[in-house]
């Protein structure tokens, strides 16, 4: 039976004209079908022209530091800054300081809630059987945490329910940290064991035994290397989990974070005991061709290479009495024609300080023979909390979109009258029972389908019908 290539009126048959379009459709690419298709343009004969855009329109002029601490308080600070005298000033204003949990920040069970905007807690999550060692937002949707309970989970922002809980590390999870596509994660714990996990899915796709116990991980920027902190120690790995690096820093460290500079460059930024932000620049990796003619090089020749792109120390960070417990940072806009752009660094310590580092001035790595003198870097901006022992930190944009036509005791009392959003009272009832109903599958996604999952399943499809 041949089937019908046209209806009576001549016009092609459905399947006919899904046929013809199916021919240049690109594998991946959006559906969309002969009805669908939009008529052809008019020829426009004035040229287009783009309009034009900077990087530092998109960035926020203002910035929310927020600060947890040992004695259970959390401290929120409103950064900005002016043009005084064609100098950028950084100013730090306290916006509101309140105890947050009923241990030590990082302590606890429970994930807490909290709305910037109208500076009150919104509810808290009681997923995990175990303390919080760390919390990360990847994106806006979704909160990725760790636990002392072995597992990693996920959430999404949106109504903050549990889509999947990673199993996997037989011991306290330390460090969970996703690359910048979101599709793959990497975590350490104390088993001593490096996993990589598919977001995908939901389910690990790789294991390295370090040896020792990582405390920290870390992609870098462009996820083409991270690195993994342990103890003194760091050491740089490759995608493919090969150790290209080896850094034995003087003192133990507290955190550590890659930062690409304008040129593109990456630095590794890494927090420890001797109370200061220590800069580590080295050169970028050689491609495979030279990486082939190196690996025929004598023995003492590759050692002095190797000696060469080793990691220094260009710039330290300086000014705390203390040792510093974590640093985050953020690209901000200035407001001065000569530098419209900046990346701020912030640092915590348990001498009780927050301070604020312009990282615009870094220095380049050299490869002279003679040592490279190391530039000690003061912070711009300082807060003093009287002797509180922080411990941990993130910075947030601190433009916040308003409404011009409602006041802010409108837009609260809106806020509390609101059923739209989450119930997090309800949340802390239901999650266990959502976790079970996310162990019965094998697969899952985070942050929507699978697209190429999907697509392959509805080609599928469409070759039964067709047939």
């Amino acid at each position: 039976m041949v089937a019908k290539e046209s209806t009576a009126s001549g016009r092609p048959t459905k399947k006919a004209r899904i046929a013809e379009i199916s021919k240049f459709r690109v594998k991946g690419s959006p559906r969309t079908y002969a009805k669908n298709f939009p008529p052809p343009p008019k020829e426009n004969k004035r040229p287009k022209i783009l309009p034009t855009t900077n990087l530092h329109l998109s960035l926020p002029s203002k910035f929310k530091v927020i600060a947890g601490s040992y004695e259970k308080l959390l401290y929120g600070l409103e950064g900005s800054t002016s043009n005084e005298d064609d100098a950028i000033k950084f100013n730090l204003k306290p916006v509101f300081i309140f105890p947050a949990h009923v241990s030590s920040i990082n302590t606890d069970e429970i994930v807490k809630v909290w709305d910037l905007r109208r500076k009150k807690e919104i509810g808290g999550l009681m997923h995990h059987n175990g303390s919080i060692t760390s919390l990360l937002f990847p994106s806006r949707s979704h909160l990725v945490s760790s636990s002392e309970d072995g597992t990693i989970g996920i959430f999404h922002a949106r109504d903050w329910s549990v889509l999947r809980t990673l199993r996997g590390h037989k011991a306290r999870v330390n460090c969970v940290d996703v690359h910048s596509s979101g599709k793959v994660a990497l975590s350490v714990g104390k088993d001593r064991m490096l996993r990589m996990w598919d977001m995908m899915r939901g389910r690990g796709v790789a294991s390295l035994k370090l040896g020792k116990e990582g405390e920290i991980v870390r992609w870098s920027t462009d996820g083409k290397i991270f690195a993994v902190q342990s103890g003194k120690e760091i050491d740089i790995y490759g995608t493919d989990m090969s150790l290209l690096h080896s850094i034995a820093h003087p003192s133990r460290l507290h955190d550590i974070k890659f930062y690409k500079r304008a040129t593109g460059k990456e630095v590794l930024l890494a927090a420890a005991e001797d109370k200061k932000v220590s800069v580590y620049d080295f050169l970028p990796l050689p491609k495979e061709d030279e990486a082939q003619a190196q690996s025929e090089v004598e023995a003492s020749e590759k050692e002095a290479l190797n000696e060469a792109i080793q990691p220094r120390v260009v710039a330290e960070m300086v000014g705390h009495e203390n040792r510093i417990k974590a640093l985050q940072t953020l690209p901000i806009a200035l407001p001065s024609p000569h530098r419209t752009s900046t990346t701020i660094l912030s640092t915590v310590s348990s001498d009780g300080k927050i301070h604020i580092y312009d990282l615009y001035d870094l220095p380049e790595f050299e490869t002279e023979p003679t040592p490279q003198k190391i530039k000690e870097i003061q912070p711009v901006a300082m807060y003093d909390t009287k002797g509180t022992r922080l411990t941990c930190v993130t910075l947030a944009e601190g433009d916040m979109p308003t409404a011009s036509s409602h006041t802010a005791e409108e837009e609260e009392d809106h806020a509390d009258h609101d059923d739209t959003g989450p119930n997090l009272g309800e949340k802390r009832k239901h999650d266990g029972d959502v976790e079970n109903e996310e162990e019965e599958g094998e697969d899952g996604e985070w942050g929507g389908v699978d697209e190429e999952v999907e697509e392959e399943e509805e080609e599928e499809e469409e070759e039964g019908e067709s047939e």
